[in-house]
């Protein structure tokens, strides 16, 4: 029971988290393109355009530090045990994530926030692209130190605890370069759908269509190739987790026993953990064995002889994590991946034929298609997650074992429903300021934006 309650409320805060991530690196990135363009363009457009997607940056970066704080206290109050087993390893990304990019951000955004008016408008855009740099550095960081979970490189065990010996590994770690690369791709598609998605709904209720067909633009054009991208280093970030993991990708398929070559299921019955004869209605030839080795008739080992295996290697135990977790949420990740990409590619011909601010069944669909990003990104982070089960560290330590010895269960029931009150709290502001300011009118362009020459500070 212990064991389940910290999961899941690690599981709750971490996965609320990551649905404020994505938006602060993809808005700050589109934002800093679009204070680019009217810094060369000129014309207030743009301008108009930076302030007002700039205010949704900012109220997702106050909400998204708020909920990541609290990460931070929960690896030393429920899960003691792993921290003091690992946490001069896993403590050195955070570290650097802490010291130096979450500093380079929130610095450089206050200089943004308040150097209208006080900064020449090339130190002035330098500060928005600072504050993008920044927010993909922390992801670095924290996917340095998740990928290190994954795939444990870098460390030799003296007395039985792994001492980091070469910390640049942790930077070169495959699970590290090819996991990262998606989520810098997923947060762009999260960025880009949103931009989309008020765009649209702006060109519906009668905004300026002039300034938002721009920015939709923008958000296609960004929108389009990050989710083609995000999908193809998806692929390859199996064959990865496959060499380094292969009960995740085994379980993400339902796959119990070793095949060659293997087909990839489009939709099952079964196949859980309790039914080892999934009834495949859709399944593809050879696609699992491309997906998972980059061959044809590439060889995927089962759960079954997986579990055999590391039951030989680790001792007894079930090595094997929730299948129908793995199964779906690889399937609900690709399948509305293809939805989004489906869309964004009907937007960009609309907007070759000049037709996308005038296209309400587009714009109605735009507008709705922005849940599908954060469904994605949760699909991903529990197929991840869930996968690695039951390790907290690979091969290192098992889940069970990384609990705080003090930690009871009333204390972790208090935790769990306090939070779960804070962060449906903290949710609720933020959609309801996002929706507020989303849906307010541009701001007049400001009476002095010549070049080279600060202009008014934003109004709030």
């Amino acid at each position: 029971m212990r064991e389940d309650l910290a999961r899941w409320q690690f599981a709750f805060t971490s996965v609320n988290h990551f649905l404020f991530v994505p938006v602060t690196i993809g808005l700050a990135f589109l934002t800093a393109l679009l204070q680019t363009a009217w810094h060369r363009r000129g014309g207030s457009e743009y301008l108009r355009l930076t302030r007002f997607f700039g205010t949704l940056l900012v109220i997702n970066v106050a909400i998204g530090v708020v909920t990541g704080l609290v990460q931070e206290f929960e690896f030393g109050m429920n899960w003691s045990a792993y921290s003091k087993l690992v946490g001069n390893i896993f403590g050195a990304p955070l570290a650097m994530e802490g010291l130096a990019a979450f500093f380079l951000e929130s610095t450089f955004l206050g200089l943004w926030l308040f150097g209208w008016d006080k900064l020449s408008r090339r130190v002035h855009l330098a500060t928005i692209w600072l504050v993008a740099l920044g927010s993909v550095l922390s992801a670095a960081f924290i996917m340095a130190a998740n990928s290190w979970m994954q795939h444990p490189v870098g460390y030799l065990m003296v007395h039985g605890k792994p001492q980091l010996t070469d910390i640049w590994a942790l930077f070169t770690n495959p699970v590290f370069i090819w996991s990262y690369a998606k989520v810098v791709l997923a947060a762009l598609v999260t960025g880009a759908a949103v931009m989309l998605a008020v765009s649209a709904w702006q060109l519906r209720r009668g905004g300026d269509r002039a300034v938002f067909t721009r920015s939709a633009r923008l958000g296609l054009i960004v929108l389009v190739p990050a989710i083609l991208l995000a999908m193809l280093v998806g692929d390859e970030l199996g064959v990865i987790e496959a060499r380094y993991q292969p009960m995740k990708i085994a379980a993400a398929e339902a796959q119990w026993k070793t095949c060659q070559p293997c087909a990839f299921s489009l939709i099952q019955i079964g196949g859980g953990n309790n039914d080892h004869a999934p009834t495949q209605i859709l399944a593809i030839p050879h696609l699992l064995s491309l997906l998972a080795t980059n061959h044809w008739n590439g060889k995927v080992v089962g759960m079954t002889p997986l579990q055999a295996q590391y039951a030989a290697k680790y001792g007894p135990g079930n090595y094997v994590p929730n299948v129908f977790v793995q199964y779906w949420g690889m399937r609900a990740m690709a399948y509305l991946a293809v939805i989004v990409f489906l869309v964004g590619v009907w937007g960009l011909w609309l907007s070759r034929r000049k037709k996308l601010g005038t296209a309400r069944r587009f714009l109605w669909t735009a507008q709705w298609l922005v849940i599908l990003p954060f469904l994605i990104n949760t699909a991903g982070w529990l197929l991840t997650e869930s996968g690695r089960q039951p390790w907290i560290v690979q091969g290192i330590m098992l889940t069970k074992h990384g609990l705080s010895p003090t930690v009871s269960t009333p204390m972790l029931w208090t935790s769990v429903i306090a939070f779960v009150l804070l962060y449906g709290t903290l949710g609720t502001v933020d959609l309801l300021l996002m929706l507020r300011y989303s849906r307010k009118e541009l701001a007049p362009a400001p009476a002095q934006d010549a070049a080279g020459e600060p202009v008014p500070a934003m109004e709030y």
